[in-house]
């Protein structure tokens, strides 16, 4: 189904010398405006756009790329506070409205928020509230596995860790001891499911994959040839020790050196590892 607030591929069926008609089934004919169309379309062609509403709230079609879609999260920045509430910049020419009563807390310009986009009830145009908790729904049924690759936006901070917002629909925590790397509000990453809670809580990981394997096993051979092919770190190691030299936990140490023992590239000694030469 072909909806405002999101991404399609459409047939152009008319030029006009302002631009081009695209068939939206159900939406009818939506102008893309010729300034964003590229050099040689023509009717007939096929199109990426997203379709979005103009200042007259009429349905129109742009190349350019929303940083969200309607029923995603985004951290975005205030450009105005208006009478009829604030907006932010979500990389289009129509900027994004949070009305007041969608706001957390009262929106200040210059600052940036975590928001999510829906279709107005009434009026059908998009519309971003603060309150993203509301959004969320820990009871929500959803067919995440462990560890199953997941992209996360970072929410906030708790005495336990952070809150992480997982593929637009769940909350999960990344647990503060399970972090060795800075994460800040509203930062986007790749994380893991670690765990499904018997209540529907889910628990996830910065760690997982052979892919982070990978990218661990390079951090200590870069190390270890930095330090003449020896680090003074073992499987036994404090594992501060281990995160404040390679940045990663004891267990993601552990498996990465396992790997190039099984490879032959280092081998484990009483007083560290050292590259086979």
């Amino acid at each position: 189904m072909i909806s405002i607030g999101t991404n399609h591929r459409l047939e152009v069926v008319k030029t006009v010398p302002f631009g081009f008609y695209l068939d939206a089934d159900e939406l009818g004919e939506i102008l893309l405006p010729r300034k964003q169309a590229p050099k040689h379309l023509a009717v007939g062609d096929a199109i990426d756009v997203f379709l979005y509403l103009d200042s007259e709230d009429r349905p129109i079609a742009t190349t350019k790329t929303p940083k969200a879609c309607v029923g995603e999260f985004a951290y975005l920045k205030v450009l105005a506070i208006t009478d009829v509430g604030t907006f932010l910049d979500w990389g289009l020419d129509k900027d994004l409205l949070v009305p007041f009563g969608e706001q957390h807390r009262p929106m200040e310009a210059g600052h940036s928020y975590l928001v999510y986009l829906y279709l107005g009830k009434f009026d059908g145009r998009i519309t971003a509230s603060s309150k993203v908790d509301k959004f969320l729904d820990y009871e929500r049924p959803h067919h995440f596995k462990p560890r199953q690759a997941v992209n996360l936006i970072i929410a906030n901070s708790t005495d336990l860790g952070y809150k992480a917002i997982i593929n637009h629909s769940h909350w999960g925590m990344l647990y503060k001891n399970e972090v060795h790397q800075r994460l800040s509000f509203g930062q986007y990453k790749k994380g893991f499911i670690k765990y499904i809670r018997p209540d529907g809580r889910i628990d996830l990981s910065l760690q997982g994959g052979q892919e982070t394997r990978d990218k661990y096993a390079k951090i200590i051979l870069i190390y270890l040839k930095k330090q003449n092919g020896f680090a003074p770190v073992h499987d036994k190691s404090d594992p501060q020790l281990i995160s404040d030299l390679f940045g990663m936990s004891k267990g993601a140490f552990k498996k990465a050196i396992g790997g190039l023992y099984k490879q032959k590239v280092i081998t484990i000694e009483k007083e560290g590892i050292r590259l086979i030469e």
